[in-house]
């Protein structure tokens, strides 16, 4: 197997056991075994513009496609987004401009988490932005971020919570016997007694 296929596998597989019951993040592999192509849901706050109300609107959905082409790992991989969003870092469905600077020890699964924190507002460049009007916006008002604040490193578990009512037995109950070494008298201190079960 050639290194490029150890490594298009080793990512499948990890991002497999990461977005396994992941709240946030929705992985869908596209195409053959090991997957080239990802289609990625994230269910994480954002912006899109509204043009009705000519300013940005929050949303929770967005849509990336992941492409790792021939030249992955040593080049980044390709990101699209497939739904509306205000950002300073996506081209409104269109790229995702995930950073000038790549390494091939990057993960997918990094790449993804970063994503999701772009569309957050956790992370953003008006700098060097492939939207200026968002850009803009987002300089004026950086009061406002992040947009969402969900950690998908550290999704929050889910956790359900249920009370048994279990009837109660005389065994359940616990009998104690206190016990004074001067059992006339009362106890000066609580070295003066003993505690017994029964």
């Amino acid at each position: 197997m050639s290194a490029r296929l150890r490594r298009l596998t080793a990512d499948f597989e990890r991002i497999q056991n990461e977005a396994a019951g992941h709240k946030y993040i929705k992985i869908e592999p596209i195409g053959p075994y090991p997957p080239e192509r990802y289609l990625v849901t994230y269910l994480v706050k954002g912006l899109k513009w509204d043009k009705k109300l000519n300013r940005p609107v929050a949303i929770k959905k967005h849509q990336v496609e992941i492409y790792l082409s021939e030249s992955y790992p040593r080049e980044k991989p390709l990101c699209e987004i497939k739904t509306e969003i205000f950002h300073p870092n996506f081209r409104s469905k269109g790229t995702v401009c995930i950073g000038d600077h790549w390494a091939a020890g990057e993960t997918l699964w990094d790449v993804i988490v970063q994503i999701g924190e772009m569309i957050q507002y956790q992370s953003y460049n008006p700098k060097s932005p492939l939207d200026a009007q968002a850009a803009k916006w987002a300089r004026a008002n950086e009061h406002l971020f992040p947009i969402g604040k969900v950690d998908l490193y550290q999704p929050e578990p889910e956790v359900e919570i249920g009370l048994e009512t279990v009837p109660r037995t005389e065994d359940d109950d616990l009998d104690i016997t206190l016990i004074s070494e001067r059992p006339t008298e009362e106890a000066d201190t609580l070295d003066d007694i003993e505690i017994e079960f029964n």
